[in-house]
């Protein structure tokens, strides 16, 4: 039995020096969070123990931790082995929609991500029913995939959705598709000074004042 202890005794003090040693030698002195505005910060500095050291830093739980609000789009963390800071850069995610559907309020990222807020963003309140919101986030989608992205959803009417693209007025209505988007992205350039781009015509983009302009939103 005393030998039972003495081996238990041993090992617990073992462990204790190796913790000691790992913490002595590259401990986290610190962490620095970038990128993140509505992010809090104390949030990524609070999922890392005390006396935590470098050696066994999980980076692929912090991420995710940090992933898990729901303003961040990514997330990576690095290290710095000299002075034991910890540096998680932070994507967050954009407010693109401020909507109210059915008498619910929501406002919405370009990918779809409801989030707890407008976050400093401008965005007038626009009425949709559920067709719409899937018409925006397959038109954000095909923006995206064309290398374009939607600033914001601006105005709802009877001719159209109007919106601002990288800047730019851009009003569609139903399914836009990949090879519209694509020629929005090709013709914008070409194109400084035009006022919008009206997507509403099949299989072509018009340059220049959008028809029924005049429209009044819906609701």
């Amino acid at each position: 039995m005393r030998a039972i202890l003495i081996s238990a005794a041993t090992a617990v003090a073992t462990t204790l020096l190796v913790v000691l040693i790992t913490y002595l030698s590259f401990p986290v002195t610190g962490v620095r969070v970038e990128g993140a505005k509505m992010y809090p910060k104390y949030e990524a500095a609070s999922t890392i123990p005390d006396h935590a050291s470098l050696l066994t830093l999980n980076n692929e739980l912090l991420e995710r931790r940090v992933k898990s609000n729901p303003w961040v789009q990514s997330a990576e963390v690095n290290e710095n082995w000299k002075s034991g800071i910890v540096t998680v850069q932070v994507e967050e995610r954009r407010p693109v929609l401020n909507a109210e559907v059915g008498g619910r309020r929501f406002v919405m990222s370009s990918e779809g991500k409801e989030l707890p807020g407008l976050g400093g963003a401008s965005l007038e309140r626009v009425e949709l029913d559920r067709d719409q919101v899937g018409e925006i986030l397959e038109f954000a989608r095909a923006l995206h995939e064309s290398g374009l992205n939607l600033d914001s959803v601006d105005k709802v009417g009877a001719g159209g959705i109007g919106t601002t693209v990288e800047g730019r007025r851009v009003i569609f209505s139903r399914d836009v598709g990949e090879r519209r988007a694509m020629a929005l992205e090709h013709i914008m350039p070409e194109h400084p000074d035009a006022r919008v781009f009206d997507l509403r015509s099949p299989e072509r983009v018009v340059v220049g004042a959008p028809r029924q302009e005049h429209s009044e939103p819906r609701g």
